[in-house]
């Protein structure tokens, strides 16, 4: 394996302090973020957090307030958007009713002077990357929504943007097309290499496609971090809850030594490893805990434990998950064994996790 220093590599974007306001109102704190060659980097959020603010901004289709945009080095806070070579792909696919999908896919090598012959090539090779040889003189209403989102999507790729932009494009398909494009634009990512910013509120989606996540809240970024990262190692409440299904406990915390921290409230004192504590406000603080991470068992037997009565048994085909109410009214989610025989509601069961897994956000 030959090491390769990166030290001194110039990343694809470089977004310092990047902020829009309108008036009083703040769309987007001042932010940074970086973006290296290559990688799939997705904004994600829910309704106002400012992550479509941010990708306008990238793609010059608005003004910053604030801050600059650096590609590849170079600053293009001030460039024009047609000049930018940036892919976009938006939500409603925004085909040309009027052209076939070789037509569709052939405009944006067309409008740049590329030659015929190349044209015609790169048109051909597109097609059969998203899996549509046999569609190129079939016009957008004679093809389904996915099959139109994969010629929105050909379309973007076939003129080798540097950078391409995508606004929630799968938000118009049901779930089980969602699904599949979020396998095609996965491949499409691997296969081109292209540098890809994608914008989601859904977390399941950003889990599967990114390299990193931006998690965003409130016009600012709230983390940064691989999938792996956002969902084992939340920054605060508010990334706890919005990635996955967390089950938090809030109380007082104190230092009880060894490089342990305690957190307690009504339902118990509850361990947790220093090194997976972050900032405290107040003195007080929320334990999270993923449902898989619980184990049933007796009481002690484990570094840390809690009971509660079944009150919900929740099936969903792959998983089932047990709502237990704990002794505050708190409830608690833990997945089932689908190896142990299932409990009856109002069941008392106590389960157990060990220091480690727990982290501890404000």
């Amino acid at each position: 394996m030959v090491n390769v220093d990166t030290t001194n590599v110039q990343p694809k974007l470089k977004i310092s302090g990047l902020g829009k306001r309108y008036g009083e109102v703040v769309a987007l704190e001042p932010t940074d973020l970086t973006v290296d060659a290559g990688e799939f980097v997705t904004l994600l959020g829910p309704s106002g957090s400012g992550k479509t603010t941010l990708l306008q901004m990238i793609s010059g289709l608005t003004e910053p307030t604030t801050g600059t945009l650096h590609v590849d080095g170079r600053d293009e806070t001030a460039t024009p958007v047609h000049r930018r070579d940036m892919g976009l792909v938006f939500q409603h696919y925004a085909l040309f009713p009027h052209m076939t999908v070789g037509e569709n896919i052939a405009f944006p090598l067309k409008m740049r002077g590329t030659p015929a012959s190349e044209v015609r090539e790169r048109v051909r090779e597109t097609l059969a990357k998203v899996q549509l040889e046999q569609y190129g003189d079939r016009f957008p209403r004679e093809l389904s929504g996915g099959q139109q989102q994969r010629v929105a999507l050909a379309r973007c790729f076939v003129y080798r943007p540097q950078v391409v932009l995508m606004d929630e494009p799968l938000g118009a398909l049901d779930k089980n097309l969602r699904e599949h494009m979020q396998f095609e634009i996965k491949r499409l990512h691997r296969e081109f290499g292209t540098t890809v910013i994608y914008v989601t509120h859904d977390q399941e989606e950003a889990l599967v496609l990114s390299d990193r996540i931006c998690l965003m809240n409130h016009a600012r970024v709230e983390q940064i971090g691989t999938p792996r990262e956002i969902y084992s190692r939340p920054k605060s409440i508010f990334s706890a809850r919005f990635i996955g299904l967390s089950n938090l406990f809030v109380g007082k915390v104190s230092d009880a030594g060894d490089g342990r921290i305690v957190v307690a409230n009504s339902n118990g004192s509850f361990e947790a490893r220093q090194e997976n504590c972050g900032p405290l406000v107040n003195g007080k603080a929320g334990l999270v805990l993923r449902p898989e991470q619980l184990r049933p068992g007796p009481a002690g037997a484990g570094e840390n434990d809690i009971t509660g009565t079944v009150t919900e048994i929740i099936y969903v085909g792959s998983d089932t998950r047990l709502v237990l109410t704990l002794q505050d009214g708190e409830t608690l989610s833990v997945r089932h064994d689908p190896a142990a025989t299932l409990p009856a509601l109002g069941d008392s069961l106590t389960y157990h996790w060990p220091i480690d897994v727990a982290v501890v956000v404000s």
